[in-house]
Parts: structure tokens; sequence; C-alpha cells
């Protein structure tokens, strides 16, 4: 008897057209599985289109319930869920969610079990699936962007103005190749000196920083340690970008004065530290967002601060690629869209206006940055997936959370398992 499972076309937005699992993953599973049936809802909007996954040997169907696995990307429709089936997609609950706890109540009362890519990991905690490089990619082109567009209102002339938004590039080759001409400039001192020193500071350090980060070092970059950056002042150069990457350790210190900074114990009790990094808001000129973060957390930039010391800070625009709402940026006040990535935050008034013009700080805050490169993007993540997709299917669901035959790392990701919150995520129960 074949095995089937289903691909739920994304419609959260006319710009989320990622997938899962590419056509040429589900041709090479079928190649190695001939008793693997494959369902495809149909999309017209999604990046493979619904021939590239026929000519793979998938069927194009609309109704997925006979399917007892079914892969998404983004949230699914409480409507879709069927009795006793699985699940794997970004559920966006581990944090207690509000806007993701009827999903959640849906499935448990379905039976329903779920994966959360965001939760497989090896044994050390490491993720293993992600779209996190492109989320880096695609905010560091869009806070660019909404940079050079401030600049434009201001009649500020610099060589960020030309660049475009994400998707209005046909590729990651074409950003690329723009940004080297952008290169050039830099290099032939056109960033106004009042301006300067450019300074670019990363919060955090892992796939999405590193994807951010990828994108500016395509220009001139010079890389400083947090320490140095008061020293830049002096002599600064208006021929390179200045990159600051910050750790935890950079970031926050323990309230007690007489206890030293410990990685570990700062994960494991974060409320005995406060935010330091408030003392660097001031130097820099763009923020990128890139910590994981949740309430027990310090923010890295409160309403107050911003408020108090509006008037004596150079920061132009911060890339909230984290996109917690009043999270680690306290003002994120809300997320974007792609086609309207900005907004700005005025600190006097506490109200925001969409675009780039106003009184105020200027927020990047797209909440699904990687579908804005959604073929590179989902070829990467089907990449990563690969391994595990025959595991999950073939999983025994009808034994015990134990007994199942789900390796490790997809056990971790097991939120729901028969509708029922998993020992990892007992915790979940007091946001229900």
């Amino acid at each position: 008897m074949n095995i089937n499972f289903g691909i739920r076309r994304e419609d959260k937005n006319k710009w989320e057209r990622r997938v899962p699992i590419i056509p040429n993953h589900i041709k090479e599973l079928k190649n190695k599985h001939d008793d693997i049936d494959v369902i495809v809802q149909p999309s017209k909007i999604r990046a493979f289109s619904d021939e590239n996954y026929r000519d793979s040997g998938a069927e194009i169907k609309e109704n997925l319930s006979d399917c007892k696995v079914v892969f998404a990307v983004k949230e699914i429709p409480l409507d879709f869920f069927q009795l006793n089936a699985t699940y794997v997609f970004f559920s966006h609950t581990i944090k207690g969610q509000k806007y993701n706890m009827p999903l959640l109540k849906k499935m448990m009362d379905l039976k329903c079990n779920l994966i959360d890519y965001e939760r497989i990991t090896d044994h050390k905690g490491f993720r293993l699936v992600f779209f996190g490089r492109y989320a880096g990619l695609a905010g560091m082109i869009d806070t660019l962007w909404s940079f050079g567009q401030r600049m434009k209102l201001n009649n500020i002339k610099t060589p960020f103005n030309s660049i475009k938004q994400t998707i209005y590039y046909n590729n990651l080759d074409e950003v690329k190749d723009h940004f080297k001409g952008i290169r050039d400039k830099i290099k032939n001192n056109e960033i106004p000196k009042d301006l300067c020193p450019f300074i670019v500071g990363f919060a955090g350090y892992g796939h999405v920083s590193k994807g951010a980060q990828e994108i500016l070092d395509i220009l001139p970059v010079t890389e400083i340690s947090p320490e140095e950056i008061s020293g830049i002042f002096d002599k600064p150069s208006n021929k390179c970008i200045y990159k600051v990457i910050f750790k935890e350790k950079d970031m926050v210190e323990p309230i007690l004065k007489e206890e030293d900074f410990e990685l570990q114990d700062y994960y494991n009790n974060p409320e005995k530290y406060k935010s330091k990094f408030e003392k660097y808001v001031s130097q820099l000129t763009i923020l990128m967002n890139c910590i994981y973060w949740d309430s027990r957390y310090p923010r890295l930039i409160t309403k107050a601060f911003l408020k108090k010391n509006f008037d004596k800070i150079k920061l132009k625009v911060i890339g909230d690629i984290s996109i917690d709402i009043n999270g680690a940026i306290e003002f994120t006040e809300k997320s974007t869209t792609s086609d309207n990535p900005s907004f700005v935050y005025n600190p006097n008034t506490n109200s925001v206006k969409d675009g780039v013009d106003g009184e105020g700080i200027v927020v990047m805050g797209v909440d699904n940055l990687p579908c804005e490169l959604p073929i590179e993007s989902s070829k990467e993540f089907s990449n990563s997936l690969f391994d595990f997709i025959i595991d999950i299917v073939r999983a025994d669901y009808s034994k015990d959370f134990n007994n199942c035959n789900l390796p490790e790392e997809i056990k971790r990701a097991v939120i729901l398992y028969h509708g029922e919150l998993t020992h990892d995520y007992s915790y979940m129960g007091k946001y229900l």
C-alpha cells in the first residue's frame, strides 16, 4: 500500500510564494521510494508552478484530506485541519503567541500532531531546518532601501538611494551585481561626511545575522569591536562602512555589580541581567536586530530611552528582522508587508506612520522576509529538510510518542502528539 503526503499552497499574502519541498526533491524521493505518492495543492502564485510539480511526479489536487502528513511553510487556516493528521509548518506558538492560540486549540481538539520546523535541532540545540539566512539577506536589502529613501526625502544624496526593495530584484545575483556598483561609489567618497562614521550594528550572530552581513559585506566594510566604536569618531572614513557585531556580553550585564557575565547563566536566568546596549545606540547609523527574544530577556531599546535621548542619537533606521511586537525593540508596534516594509515611530507622540517620512526612527519590520527571495530560499530550505522527509512520512503515529520511530531531531520539534502537548512544550499550557 502506497504512502502519501501533501504539500499545502501558501496564501498568507500575495508575496508568500515559498514552498517547503521543491519539485526536484519530490522527483528524487519518488525515484528512491516507489511506494510514496505526493499530492500538491494548485497555486497561481507559487514560485514553482503546478507544471513543475506535475513533471516531478506529484499529483495536483485541491483536496488534501486523504494525506496523513501535510507539509506547509506558514500558519494553516483552522478549517484545513483533519482529525488525527500530522502537520509540519512554522506554527509560531512556542512563545505563547496569542494570535495563534486558536490554531493550537483547534489542533488539540482534532488530536493532531504538530511538528514545528523551528524546533528541529541537533543534540546541542542548533537548528537544522531554517530560512534564517534569507530573512537576513532580504532584511538587509530592505533596511538599506529604507535608509536610502529616508535620505532622499531629506535631499541627501547617498550611494544607497538607488537600492530597490528586495521584491523588485529578479534574483539574488541581480542584487549582488547592483551592490557591487554601490561598493564602487562608496570607495569614491560618496557617503556624505555628515553621515560619517557610517556604522551598522548587528545584534546577534546566528544564521539571520550572517545573512544580513552577507549583503553588507559586498560593500567596503571595516569590522570593528563594540569597544572600538567611540574611537572611530576621531577620524572617520567616508570610504567604508563600519560593521559591529554585538554578542550577548556586549548587550547585557548582571544586575548585581559583583557578579560577572556568564553566557549559560544568562540563557538559564535572564531575569538576573539588564540591558547595557543603550550606550551604543547613539553611535549607530543603522541597527539590525537579529536576536532571539522572549519576555524573559531585557530589551535592546526601550520607548522611554528613545524618548529621553531622541535628540542625541544618530540612529536613522532599525532593521527589526526578529520582529517581536513590542519586544527587544519596544517600539516595534507592528509587522509590515513586503510592498510597504517600513514605518516611522515618533517617540514624542508614541505613534507610528507607514513609510519613511515623518519625525522619529524608521523601522523595517517585514514578518516573512524569506518570501522576498522565494526560489533561492525554498531551494535551501528544502535541501535542509530533505533527509527528514521520509522519516516524518513513514513514522507510525498510531503508537505512543516514544515508539513512533521519529528520529530524535524531529522528536524535539513535536509540539503536539495525539492532540496533547509533549513534555518539552508542557509549559505552553499556561497560554491556553
